[in-house]
C-alpha cells in the first residue's frame, strides 16, 4: 500500500530524514519508535505532502505522492491525525465531523450522515457531545474527535501522530483498542508513538 525509498526531507538546509525507506501493507498496524526530534513527525508530514521531499520517493496505491500538493492526498485515501489534536475549536463535534466528511469532494450527503453514524457508534462520547464546541472537550475527547473527524472520509490510510500523548493511562487504553478495531475492520494504521510498550502491543510490525 505504502512504499517509501531513499527519502530525504527537512527544514531549509536542515535535512531531517535521511535515506529512510519502509514500507507498509494493507491491513496492518506498523508504528514507528523513537526519541523526540528522530524525525517521525516529518515523516509523517513528508507522506501527507506538509513538507516537500528533497529526495527519494513516495508511493501510496501506486501513485506518487512527492508530486502532489497536500491537498490532493487525503482525496487519494491517505490521511494523518495530527500531534495536538487541532480541532476546530469554535465549531461543535459535529461540524468538526461533517467537515472531514467532504474530504473526498464527491461524497453525497447520505454516505456522510452514514459515515456519521459509525463514527458515533466508534466514539459514544462524541454523540453526547455532538452540539458542544470542540474547544470545551477534555484532551481525550479531542483526540477522539480528531481520529473521527480523519475517518469521516473512510480513508485506505490512516497515519496517527502521538495519539497518546498528555491523555491518561485509561484513555490512552480506549483509544488504543479503538485502532485495533480498525484494523480489524479492514484499515490500515501507521502509527506514530513514544509509548513504546503500548505502540508495540497492537502493532503488527514496527520500525524504530
Amino acid at each position: 500500500m505504502l512504499k517509501i525509498r531513499n527519502l530525504d526531507a527537512g527544514y531549509g538546509k536542515l535535512r531531517v530524514l535521511k535515506n529512510v525507506s519502509m514500507h507498509v501493507n494493507a491491513g496492518e498496524i506498523v508504528t514507528i519508535i523513537g526519541a523526540n526530534g528522530a524525525g517521525k513527525t516529518t515523516l509523517l508530514a513528508t507522506i501527507a505532502g506538509l513538507i516537500r521531499a528533497t529526495s527519494g520517493t513516495i508511493r501510496f496505491q501506486d501513485v506518487e505522492l512527492c508530486r502532489l500538493t497536500a491537498p490532493k492526498i487525503p482525496a487519494l485515501g491517505c490521511v494523518m491525525v495530527p500531534e495536538g489534536r487541532q480541532v476546530f475549536a469554535t465549531m461543535t463535534v459535529e461540524e468538526n465531523l461533517i467537515l472531514g466528511g467532504h474530504v473526498r469532494q464527491k461524497e453525497g450527503k447520505k454516505l456522510i450522515m452514514d459515515r456519521l453514524a459509525y463514527q458515533y457508534e466508534l466514539f459514544p462520547i462524541l454523540r453526547e457531545r455532538r452540539n458542544q464546541f470542540a474547544g470545551t472537550l477534555s484532551g481525550g475527547e479531542q483526540q477522539m474527535l480528531a481520529m473521527g473527524r480523519a475517518l469521516m472520509s473512510k480513508p485506505s490510510l490512516v497515519m496517527m501522530d502521538e495519539p497518546s500523548t498528555g491523555l491518561a493511562p485509561l484513555i490512552v487504553r480506549d483509544i488504543f483498542q479503538i485502532i485495533v478495531r480498525l484494523r480489524d475492520e479492514g484499515s490500515t494504521v501507521l502509527l506514530v508513538e513514544q509509548n513504546a510498550r503500548a505502540a508495540l502491543s497492537i502493532a503488527d510490525r514496527g520500525y524504530v
